[in-house]
Parts: structure tokens; sequence; C-alpha cells
């Protein structure tokens, strides 16, 4: 079990006073057998209302409704959460789905079915040449020696490039430049799950990893499959390693794009876009 603690402020500077829009805050952990929060506050400048809502995937949402004009805006979500998921290669997947391909049962369809469809239709091509060339396809294969081939071939042979822009690069851009950030590596592996039949869904969260208890980090983002027998299994093609309790997961989507960890806009003077600050930093509790 580890204990971590995680800051995250973002902060916004307007030249003039604005009107604040509602903004949706994703910046509370998913808890669950492997996650629980010990401690939690999120303080929000100017004077606002929130209102707390679990959304159609169970995340857990902060709506924000800012009461005057401001120049600035100032959110800090400070969480102290227990993670256990020490093993996370100790599960069993049901017999009918040790080898690909496979069928789900038929109960558990209408549930998977959002999470089979592709999202990146026009880069289908680019996405199944590159399976293609992992010499996985056309026999039978273990599932997860699948999953882990595709996960490791975009850990080795793609290079991690920490992007500001905001958004996810479709599948096309990463397979033609080798390159991309941690949320378009999530995106072609889902996508190429899905082009599989796999049922697979984008995650955002944190990772706590040496370089993040400095201060200079930031949010992570990764894949989870279901399998049957296990669940939902997380995947990070930027490590090219399952998720452990080192991966703290906030939010779950079926689209890679849908779950920004701060969302909203302001009314102000036209053509004026401010350039948020943020820290993230994930830390270690008592040492351990």
């Amino acid at each position: 079990m580890r204990r971590l603690q995680i800051s995250h402020v973002t902060e916004y500077h307007f030249a003039n006073y604005v009107t604040l829009q509602p903004h949706r805050l994703l910046l509370r952990p998913r808890e669950n057998h492997t996650l629980r929060i010990e401690s939690a506050s999120l303080d929000i400048q100017p004077e606002h209302s929130v209102r707390w809502q679990r959304d159609a995937l169970d995340n857990s949402v902060a709506s924000v409704t800012f009461l005057v004009a401001a120049n600035s805006l100032y959110i800090d979500s400070t969480v102290s959460v227990q993670r256990f998921d020490d093993t996370p290669l100790d599960f069993l997947v049901e017999d009918y789905a040790v080898l690909f391909p496979f069928e789900y049962a038929r109960q558990e369809l209408p549930d998977l079915a959002p999470f089979r469809q592709c999202v990146y239709l026009q880069d289908q091509a680019q996405v199944n040449a590159w399976l293609a060339s992992l010499d996985c396809l056309g026999r039978p294969i273990e599932t997860f020696v699948l999953l882990d081939r595709m996960n490791r071939d975009i850990a080795s042979r793609f290079t991690y490039q920490a992007r500001e822009a905001p958004g996810v690069q479709s599948p096309a851009l990463p397979l033609a430049s080798r390159t991309g950030s941690c949320r378009d590596f999530a995106a072609l592996f889902i996508e190429a799950c899905r082009s599989l039949g796999l049922a697979s869904r984008f995650v955002s969260g944190y990772l706590d990893i040496s370089a993040t208890s400095g201060g200079n980090a930031s949010t992570h983002a990764w894949a989870e499959v279901y399998l049957p027998g296990a669940g939902w299994k997380g995947f990070d093609p930027t490590s090219g390693e399952l998720t452990d309790n080192r991966h703290i997961p906030v939010a779950v989507a079926r689209h890679p794009e849908a779950v920004p960890p701060v969302a909203g806009s302001f009314l102000g003077p036209a053509g004026y876009r401010p350039v948020p600050q943020v820290r993230v930093r994930v830390s270690a509790l008592d040492g351990v």
C-alpha cells in the first residue's frame, strides 16, 4: 500500500476583469477497492458556489458557478490517498477469453458496446497497418500477449514528447511521426483495441514517479481494457507497463478528449486568450 498526496494548482490571469462562465472540474480520484481517499480539499477563487455530482461513468465532477467578475482564477486541489493494487499481474481471465479472438458474454455486450466503437474512423487504415506490423493478427494469440505487445511497442518505438497544447492527436499523427504525449499514446492504444473488438476506455489521472515530487509534474493518461474475469485492466503505453499503485485514476471516458481536469470559458475582450499556469505535485506520505 502507498500513501500519496496530490497537489494540483491551476491559475489564470486576465488583462481585465472578465465574467467567468461555469467550470467543470475533474480532480477527485476515483475511489474503489484499490484506492481510498483519506482527505480532500478544494480552494477556488474568486467567490463561487460548487455542486458535486457523479456523471454517467461515475466520475466525481465539481460544477463551479462564479458569483463575481474577476481578473484571475485560482483552483487548488489537494488530495491524500491510499493506493493498493500492489500486484497488477495477479488476475485471471475467463477461459473463453484467454485466446484472441473471442466474443464477450452476451449479457455484457450492451454495457461494453460504447467502448468498442472506434472514434477516429478516418485513421483505421493506419491503425490496422500498425497492428499488422506487430505480427499478431490472422492467427490465435493469447489476449494478454497481444495487449502487452501493443503496449510495449508504443513505449519502445515511439518517442514521448510533452505537449502543452490542449486536445488529443488522432492516431495517424503519432503513427506517422513516432512521437506523442501520454494522451496521444493512450488514444492510439484504445483505437487499436476497438478496431480488434476489445472494449477499452481512456483514463486521466496522476502518476507517482520521482520527477513528480518536485512540483513540476503534469497529469497523466493511460488506457483500460475490459478482460472477462479480470474486469477493467490498465495499460500504460507511455511506459509499456500495466498500471499499478503509482497510477491514480481520476476520470474515465469513451472519448479521449472528454475528461480534461479543468474545463470552462469566460466572457471578456475579443482576441485575448490567457495561458494557464499549472503545477502538479505527487509525493509519498510518511516515506511510504
